[in-house]
């Protein structure tokens, strides 16, 4: 037991990658039980039988780490309305398999003596009593909330005269907030990115594959400690740039061409999401700049407009709009049709995270802007995606330290 409160100190020790203190997720789960007026909140965790466990190793469910900080599988968390001014909340924990942890490693059990310290719950039971509990707090609510079709149907069979809700949007407007805390993670994210962009944009030249180039940057991530890659990695040239999710990363770069990066690290957890594109061994050509120059001022013009109270979807107009007034392509068009994505979305525990979209941008918010130009005629494709901080003033570039200015990213390039 011992060691294994060792091992979770010496992870929350990892300097930058300790993930939030228990106090933390403990405040998540006082503020969700407020807004549960006349129903439970019931999140399974994930299990141990997925079939990406096999790739990956064993990850939370975000929404369900989120709220309990809690890392190993077939946890169940119930969440209560408040009773005598105290939210009531419940960690339901498999107990202990002494012959499956040969292979697995030792497990937390709900028998553990110091589960409460552990976990930070003050009420940690065998996921053997979640239909007992579960059933007592229906005495004194009507609805169930839960995510997902298959804790649904889970749910319905344990009540099936309940109504069960999708608890999606509420979980979300609060994770579309961050806390100093998670601001300084993903700020971690972030800068470990950079330095993979950085290695990547000494790696890139004629000859070379774009899997070498997607190698180097995982190695300076995974070498700083994150856990895996926040999406798979998208390393086009050539042709190849203006393949929106391109990640077959299989081909050899000339020289000349254009190299679209957009690769970012997960790091205790929390994701980042940055692109950048530049010339294989020569500067950018007179069209490739002319191209680049408008991606980036459109970039930089969503970003002067960011603001609380702006809704996310207004910034893919102010993105396009600005793409439709500068720059034809070579049939004498306007480039907004070569503008084929949204310009925004919010980033946290997930690249993609969770999000209310009737909610306007609100300090605290973490948002991408990533407008591109894509056109297959030309083998241009041009991405630059920066992440963003919404302040109450309105907008901090997390990302500004890896250039976006064309000259400035030759000069880097020049070695």
């Amino acid at each position: 037991m011992r060691l294994l409160y060792l091992f979770c100190a010496l992870l929350a020790a990892r300097p930058g990658l300790a993930a939030p203190g228990t106090d933390e997720y403990r405040a998540r789960r006082a503020e969700l039980s407020k807004k549960l007026l006349d129903g439970v909140l019931v999140l399974f965790g994930a299990t141990d039988k997925s079939e990406e466990n096999i790739r990956t190793g064993f990850f939370q469910e975000s929404n369900f780490y989120y709220l309990t900080g809690w890392q190993e599988p077939g946890a169940i968390l119930l969440v209560a309305p408040p009773q005598d001014d105290k939210p009531h909340v419940v960690l339901f924990l498999p107990r202990r398999h002494p012959d499956t942890e040969k292979w697995t490693g030792r497990k937390a059990g709900p028998d553990d003596s110091n589960i409460g310290q552990l976990t930070g719950f003050d009420t940690v039971l065998p996921t053997e009593s979640f239909e007992s509990e579960l059933r007592e707090q229906l005495d004194h609510n009507a609805a169930i909330y839960t995510i997902g079709d298959p804790s649904t149907t889970q749910l319905k069979a344990l009540a099936p005269m309940r109504d069960i809700s999708g608890a999606g949007p509420m979980i979300a407007r609060l994770r579309m907030h961050k806390s100093p805390e998670e601001l300084a993670l993903l700020q971690k994210s972030v800068d470990v990115t950079l330095e993979a962009h950085r290695a990547a944009w000494k790696r890139a030249a004629p000859g070379e594959y774009e899997y070498q180039v997607a190698a180097s940057m995982s190695a300076v991530y995974f070498d700083a400690g994150c856990e895996r890659h926040a999406y798979a990695p998208i390393v086009g040239s050539g042709p190849n740039s203006t393949i929106l999710h391109y990640s077959r990363n299989s081909r050899r770069m000339d020289r000349g061409e254009l190299l679209l990066m957009d690769v970012g690290a997960e790091c205790a957890g929390y994701a980042a999401d940055i692109t950048r594109t530049i010339p294989v061994g020569a500067p950018f050509t007179k069209r490739q700049r002319e191209i680049y120059e408008i991606v980036l001022g459109a970039q930089n013009a969503v970003i002067a407009a960011i603001k609380p109270g702006l809704p996310l979807g207004d910034l893919s107009r102010i993105a396009r709009e600005y793409i439709n007034t500068h720059g034809k392509d070579l049939h004498g068009d306007s480039l907004g049709k070569y503008f084929t994505h949204g310009v925004s979305h919010h980033v946290g525990l997930d690249v993609h995270d969770a999000t209310d979209f009737s909610q306007p941008l609100a300090e605290g918010n973490v948002i991408t802007v990533e407008p591109g130009i894509y056109i297959p005629e030309e083998n241009i494709g041009i991405r630059i995606e920066d992440m963003v901080e919404v302040t109450k003033d309105g907008a901090k570039l997390m990302s500004g330290a890896l250039p976006r200015d064309p000259g400035e990213i030759e000069k880097a390039l020049d070695r």
